[in-house]
Parts: C-alpha cells; sequence; structure tokens
C-alpha cells in the first residue's frame, strides 16, 4: 500500500471512529425505529349476530365513539365470510398493519371455531351445517381474535340491575325471571345457566327480591326449547298462584327476542332493551382491543401457513 493511500485509510478509521459519528448513527436507527413503531396501526373489527334494522343501529351506536380512536369496520351475521372479507377489505384500504377481532356475542363459543378457520387461525374447516359456509379469508395482515362474550364479564350484570329497576314496585312481593338465549349442548347449557346466574346477583343485590331466577330458552333446538318452555311456564304459574309480579329481563345483545310468545297468557313486567343500549358495551370493546393489540397475534397473512389451535366447539347462539 503506498503512502497516500494508507494516509487515506487511516484519516477515514478515525472519522468513523468519532463519537459524533457513532452517535449521529445510533440517532438515526433510533429514529427509524421509533418511525416504524409509530407507523403500526391496529384496525378494530367488530363481529355481530345481525337482526332488525333497530337491532343493528344499537351495535353501530355502541360502536361509533371508538371510530375516533382507530379505523373501525362491523360485520354483521353468524361468521359470515361475505361480511368478514368486506370488512377486513375497509380496515386494509385504510393502511392497517394488523386486524384485532372483536366478537360481539353473549357467548364467547359462538361460532369462534367457523370465525377461526375464515381467519386463518384453524386449519381444518369446522365440521356440522352453517348458515354460511365458512371459508378462508383473504388477508394482507395478522389478526388477533378475541374469546370472551359478554357473559364472561360479570361486571356486566350491573345492566341487568339497571334494567330491572325502573320495573319493580314492591320487590318483597316480586320475582325477577332473567331469560338467555342458550345452546343446544347440555353441558354447555349449564355454563351458560352458571354465569347468567353469577352475573343475575346484581339484580340480588338491587333489593330484596322473592326470586331472581335464570333459565335459558335453547330456542333454535327441537325437545330442548319444548322443555325449556315448560319449565318458564311452570315458574310463571307457580308466581301468579303465589300471587307475586313477575319482572322479566331479556338476557340478550339486543331486544326481547321470542319471549313475549313463550309468556303468551301471563301477566309480567318485561324490559326489551337487552344489553344494549348502554356505555359500559362499548367500554368492554374498548378494553377487548387494546388488550388484544398487545398481544402477538394469532394468525398470519393468507399467503402463509395458517396456525393450528385447539378451541371448544361453537354453539349457535346469540
Amino acid at each position: 500500500m503506498n503512502t497516500f493511500r494508507l494516509l487515506t485509510y487511516l484519516l477515514a478509521i478515525a472519522f468513523l471512529s468519532s463519537p459524533g459519528v457513532l452517535a449521529q448513527d445510533a440517532l438515526a436507527v433510533q429514529s427509524k425505529g421509533l418511525q416504524s413503531r409509530s407507523s403500526e396501526q391496529s384496525g378494530l373489527l367488530v363481529m355481530a349476530h345481525g337482526g332488525s334494522d333497530d337491532w343493528n343501529q344499537a351495535v353501530i351506536d355502541a360502536v361509533e365513539p371508538l371510530r375516533t380512536e382507530a379505523p373501525v369496520a362491523i360485520a354483521f351475521g353468524m361468521a359470515n365470510p361475505h361480511t368478514l372479507q368486506e370488512a377486513v377489505d375497509k380496515l386494509e384500504a385504510q393502511d392497517v398493519t394488523r386486524i384485532e377481532v372483536i366478537r360481539l356475542f353473549i357467548s364467547g363459543d359462538s361460532f369462534l371455531e367457523a370465525t377461526e378457520y375464515a381467519f386463518h387461525i384453524r386449519q381444518e374447516k369446522p365440521p356440522g351445517r352453517f348458515m354460511h359456509e365458512p371459508f378462508p379469508l383473504r388477508l394482507n395482515v395478522p389478526v388477533q381474535l378475541s374469546s370472551r362474550g359478554l357473559m364472561d364479564v360479570t361486571h356486566l350484570g350491573g345492566i341487568l340491575a339497571d334494567r330491572t329497576q325502573p320495573l319493580m314496585d314492591n320487590p318483597e312481593n316480586e320475582s325477577v325471571l332473567v331469560i338467555g338465549h342458550g345452546p343446544g349442548s347440555d353441558e354447555e347449557n349449564a355454563r351458560w345457566i352458571a354465569r347468567m346466574d353469577a352475573m343475575a346477583d346484581s339484580v340480588r343485590h338491587l333489593a330484596p327480591f322473592h326470586t331472581v331466577e335464570v333459565i335459558t330458552l335453547r330456542e333454535d333446538w327441537t325437545g330442548k326449547r319444548e322443555a325449556a318452555e315448560a319449565a318458564i311456564r311452570d315458574f310463571m304459574e307457580e308466581e301468579q298462584a303465589a300471587g307475586r309480579s313477575v319482572l322479566v329481563v331479556p338476557f340478550r345483545l339486543r331486544g326481547f327476542g321470542p319471549y313475549a310468545d313463550v309468556l303468551e297468557g301471563f301477566a309480567y313486567q318485561a324490559d326489551h332493551n337487552g344489553f344494549l343500549p348502554d356505555a359500559r358495551i362499548t367500554d368492554w370493546i374498548r378494553a377487548e382491543f387494546d388488550m388484544l393489540k398487545h398481544l402477538p397475534p394469532r394468525s398470519v397473512t393468507s399467503s402463509c401457513e395458517p396456525i393450528r389451535t385447539s378451541s371448544p366447539s361453537p354453539g349457535h347462539t346469540h
């Protein structure tokens, strides 16, 4: 190496080794990392059963405050892959880097396997018949999926108490009947009853009612529904014979369902709202969204191999 090249080499080493240059390089790397993190954007996809215009609007209203906090899309339908794909496309069009899916169902088991299959979390197509045949979605960003339903959140039982309070007049001579949709499986139905009963404690703490009873109608299952209807009518007859008034509160996301038909011929006071409208549902969606954002995604994009998981069988529930 000649003298000129040697001097050039030594000067270059001295320059690159100087603290100022190293500090600038470190700041550049740190800045790039911060920009990458700040560019991350989670989108919120809310799944809901869907129903009448009033039912759907109640969900839209509950989600509306969250639109100022993140890109939001709603997919109505019982894990309908077509509405799910539309919601995914809307969020991806807003340049989200991942999607957090909040399943706004009473039971966390509802349509879970079909949803996991749609989002590439479960590789095998779930068995059984479906209202909407499931298929894997087209995904360009990873997804995280909520697993809880509203009945897994005991403090939301306060909504049941708030629905009961305007109905009551003389609690000592009144009984409260909380009616839920219910699943087909006896084992799963037992879980429903236990969780409903825990949430109904808020009603028991509200006032000294004679009885606070919870029951599921199991309305989509022939044989199971008939037995449930008989139990409901037996309860109403016993309360009527004892001279007590009955206050009926639906354990549903929105509305009174088919309960008026089941209760035909009996006198009762009823709430017809369900859990919506109530700001606590919005708060729950927000809390679930914030929690999911801090978890690693459960699915990858549709161009990659799906992740295998195991989970309980879903019930056809609301």
